[in-house]
């Protein structure tokens, strides 16, 4: 019980400090590393994608307004190109169900050091990516190995409650630039993959996002 009462109470707590963030002007370089991480994520899952559909991977490029391209050779076009919005919505769903439990934080912690870390060191390429991928992995480790158990489980919550609302935010946008424009974007690749709209595919992703979330929300509340 006392476990299920401070996972309840960070979540609480790191989900109300997310939102008084976003209504604090000039807030945006607090959580900019946040940004940053999500990125990483969004990219790693277009890579592992690739990569388990027996394709190959140019090289991830990671640029300083959190945005990311990666550059596939082979696989299937269809799974790569959905895999980054998904990665990112069903890996903040895994933190959100991973931290219920305290005990889990400083593993969960290291082995998401460790998956940065390898993308950084075989496939992003540019001074910027590089420096990013290894200061996100150090961290991350640094939290691991330096802070309290409480510590590291309030920490992440907070990554959690950050990567889920990453994730929608990027839908958002993906989804105004999906109506508005011709924008370069997963959706317009898969529009270029099928001749279905892009606005289709950005509605699919948020759909199914909202579904993943809701789940790892009604599954957290009943365990708690």
């Amino acid at each position: 019980m006392p476990k299920d009462k401070d996972s309840l109470r960070f979540l609480l707590i790191a989900s109300g400090l997310s939102v008084f963030l976003w209504f604090i002007p000039f807030a945006g370089f607090l959580v900019y590393p946040f940004r940053l991480f999500v990125t990483f994520i969004h990219e790693g899952g277009h890579t592992l994608a690739a990569l388990l559909t027996f394709g190959s991977v140019a090289n991830v490029q990671i640029y300083a307004n959190a945005g990311g391209v990666t550059l596939v050779r082979g696989g299937m076009p269809f799974l790569v190109s959905s895999a980054g919005y998904l990665a990112s919505t069903i890996y903040g769903a895994s933190l959100l169900m991973l931290c219920h439990q305290g005990s889990n934080a400083k593993a969960v912690l290291t082995v998401t050091a460790a998956g940065i870390l390898g993308l950084t060191a075989f496939f992003v390429t540019g001074v910027f990516g590089w420096v990013t991928g290894i200061l996100l992995a150090a961290g991350l480790i640094f939290i691991a190995l330096a802070a309290s158990a409480r510590a590291a489980h309030f920490f992440l919550s907070f990554l959690a409650v950050q990567c889920c609302l990453n994730a929608i935010y990027d839908l958002q946008t993906l989804f105004w630039i999906s109506a508005t424009s011709s924008t370069h974007s997963d959706a317009a690749n898969m529009q270029h993959l099928t001749h279905i709209p892009a606005l289709f595919w950005a509605l699919l992703w948020i759909g199914f996002s909202i579904i993943v979330l809701g789940w790892a929300l009604r599954s957290y509340a009943r365990r708690s």
